[in-house]
């Protein structure tokens, strides 16, 4: 396996990556920075980038990395650390459905700290190759965690291994180094309980700020000679198939995205029950009750009246009335005034939510949700059992991905740079540098609350 991975990881050029994968890349990359840019709206970000600028300073002679979004530097771990907790602050980044967590979240700013300190700009298309790696070795490493212990881990825990991946493309380390560079990478990713952020969320969220961290900092010790290997996720004998097809079988494919800006748990349900809410032209004050059935992670997600975006974006029963109460998702529906909303907080504490042994069987390779709606005049209308939109096998559309972008990064972005933004994205390729994308990406907000219409 060593050769192998190494010859993957280090080896692979971005001709060798078929036009599908070429094509997902940048839907992820931009997926990414749209929901980075939204994710400066709110205090966990906030915070986070504070505490990356005032503590984690680049060290003498040390060539420091720009923070997504923000304008100030830091050492790279730590621009990585505020970019990754930046992006997870915003639950609208690609996900994967067997990992049951986020990849793209650490790796993206875990190489755009790496490429920021380069003496010579990193092309485009080695960029998009580099990305497209990280998540090759994260996505396996998340799908053997889940295989070989016992608990479920957030996704810092294994897309830092990703990371580390990279970091040691980008600087050419051998078979050894890399190795123990993953290694560390397992070891150091933080092993956090992602229930316990579902059952009591918070800031904490999905350690992919943490991971970005560790992976960048497990490539740097690797670099200095620190040792760490083997990474149990990679080389454990129970997870061989995972790592046999690289390079034939491409993970980055089955990507999913997201809608809407809250846990892929609920929005199974957000679609059952807009489903009905259009069919019927409902309001909300036609409504007696709406019951929800799905699989019992996703009845976790049960705290109807949010005080924080963090409970709102773990949370069925708000993300479900804000879609009924308005008939679409503005990605202002989670953060500030708008979860104080009466008619939204009033539908929310209406609904009941109904495990069903049907759909739990099915989780996590599929996840399902119907709605029935009880009304006021003695109807009941029920959906049909329905999947979340954006999955692998029902994806959404370019044009989609691209009204999601602008709905997310214009009011922080500016129209204009929103649109330069993609226009550098479809741009790398060749011999075209990644440094104008950089410069666009990390350059400060436009200091401004979402609007409505944005959505």
């Amino acid at each position: 396996m060593g050769k192998r991975l190494h010859d993957f990881v280090c080896s692979t050029r971005f001709a060798d990556l078929p036009d599908e994968v070429v094509r997902m890349a940048r839907r992820c990359l931009l997926d990414l920075i749209g929901t980075a840019a939204a994710g400066t709206q709110t205090d966990m970000s906030r915070i986070i980038i504070g505490h990356a600028a005032r503590f984690f300073g680049a060290g003498q002679g040390e060539r420091p990395s720009r923070i997504l979004f923000d304008g100030r530097s830091a050492s790279p771990v730590g621009a990585a650390l505020a970019g990754g907790v930046t992006i997870d602050s915003f639950d609208c980044h690609d996900g994967h459905v067997l990992t049951k967590g986020h990849a793209g979240c650490a790796i993206l700013p875990g190489l755009a700290a790496v490429a920021d300190t380069l003496q010579e700009p990193m092309r485009g298309d080695e960029f998009l190759a580099s990305l497209v790696i990280g998540y090759e070795i994260a996505l396996r490493a998340g799908i053997a965690q889940h295989r070989i212990c016992c608990d479920y881990h957030t996704s810092g825990a294994w897309n830092a291994l990703g990371v580390a991946a990279a970091a040691a493309r980008v600087w050419g380390f051998d078979a050894t180094r890399l190795r123990e560079a993953i290694g560390i990478a397992e070891y150091h990713g933080p092993r956090s309980q992602m229930m316990r952020c579902i059952d009591f969320p918070t800031m904490v969220r999905d350690g992919s700020g943490w991971g970005a961290m560790a992976g960048l900092s497990a490539a740097h010790l690797a670099a200095d000679g620190f040792t760490g290997a083997p990474a149990l996720v990679v080389e454990d004998e129970k997870v061989a198939d995972l790592w046999s097809d690289l390079g034939e079988r491409w993970r980055i494919l089955e990507q999913y995205f997201k809608p809407y800006p809250v846990c892929r748990w609920a929005q199974p349900a957000i679609e059952a029950a807009l489903s009905v809410r259009r069919a019927h032209d409902l309001t909300a004050d036609a409504i007696e009750q709406i019951e929800i059935e799905t699989f019992h992670n996703a009845v976790r997600l049960d705290d109807m009246m949010p005080a924080t975006t963090e409970i709102a974006q773990y949370n069925l029963p708000f993300p479900v009335a804000v879609a009924v109460a308005y008939g679409e998702f503005p990605p202002s529906a989670i953060v500030g005034p708008s979860l104080q909303d009466p008619t939204v907080r009033s539908l929310s504490s209406r609904i009941r939510l109904i495990e069903a042994p049907d759909l739990e069987a099915r989780f996590p390779a599929e996840r399902f949700a119907r709605a029935r709606f009880r009304l006021k005049d003695g109807r009941v209308l029920e959906s049909e059992t329905l999947p979340a939109r954006g999955d692998a096998e029902r994806p959404l559309s370019d044009a989609e991905i691209l009204a999601k972008f602008h709905a997310n990064a214009d009011d922080f972005c500016g129209t204009e740079r929103a649109g330069q933004i993609v226009d550098a994205v479809a741009a790398l390729s060749g011999r075209v540098p990644v440094n104008p994308l950089l410069d666009l990406i990390t350059a400060p907000p436009v200091a401004r609350a979402f609007s409505r219409s944005a959505a």
